[in-house]
């Protein structure tokens, strides 16, 4: 099964107000396992970028301004998420900035019908929780000491193990390692599934678990004091 991690930075909260998708980095994964391959970009959003933008991921309109537009390589970036899944957190507004970009330039939405919205997952799993990717993070012990800022790819990848934890996570003792299969072309999982333990079991006889005579004498007695009980009609 493949996915498509992804995130984005923007100038802004609204794309109907004029606000531009600036970075976008995806992450593809197969059977929730990431394969390497990742499509990253920034785009000159074609505006200026909002003191507030800038103060979270650190892109300024000086950075931007020789990069591509978003046009430029909307078929490359279709043809990576190609018909996946999208995974992202707070997907809808991710896809509100990726559709709108693509409408601006004369391409078809992202069906909706694709959105996996991490958020919406956190909430069932953990209703009343802190429900940021920071605070997911934390929760599940997933290293993010290399984010001082936000960044689209940066951001995908700490997502992509964020997904897998709350999908059900590895089982503890179980390496997954992809390995290259030559020529082929292939992606080979390798299992190994090591059990230690430093337990001594005692044996124990099987309890007896029959009632006794005395036991279904006063179960009898007992049930002797209903009268015209319904299941001995």
């Amino acid at each position: 099964m493949r996915e498509i991690v992804f995130d984005t930075e923007t100038t802004g909260l609204d794309p109907k107000s004029g606000d531009r998708l600036v970075e976008i980095g995806c992450v593809e994964m197969v059977n929730r396992v990431p394969t390497g391959q990742v499509f990253h970009c920034y785009f000159n959003p074609e505006r200026d970028m909002p003191a507030e933008a800038e103060a979270v991921h650190g892109l300024s309109i000086t950075f931007l301004s020789d990069k591509p537009k978003f046009a430029e390589l909307a078929d490359e970036f279709l043809a990576f998420i190609a018909d996946s899944p999208m995974v992202a957190h707070n997907a809808g507004f991710d896809f509100g900035f990726i559709n709108n970009e693509l409408e601006m330039c004369g391409r078809q939405p992202v069906s909706r019908d694709r959105m996996v919205d991490t958020v919406a997952i956190a909430r069932r799993k953990h209703p009343g929780a802190k429900l940021s990717l920071d605070a997911l993070c934390t929760r599940y012990g997933i290293d993010r000491s290399h984010r001082t800022k936000h960044g689209a790819l940066l951001d995908a990848e700490l997502l992509a193990q964020l997904y897998v934890e709350l999908m059900g996570g590895r089982q503890i003792g179980l390496e997954l390692a992809a390995v290259a299969a030559g020529a082929a072309g292939l992606v080979v999982v390798e299992e190994s599934i090591t059990v230690t333990s430093s337990l001594t079991r005692t044996f124990r006889s099987p309890r007896p678990h029959a009632a006794s005579a005395e036991e279904l004498a006063r179960h009898a007695e007992f049930m002797a004091g209903f009268a015209e009980p319904i299941w001995s009609r």
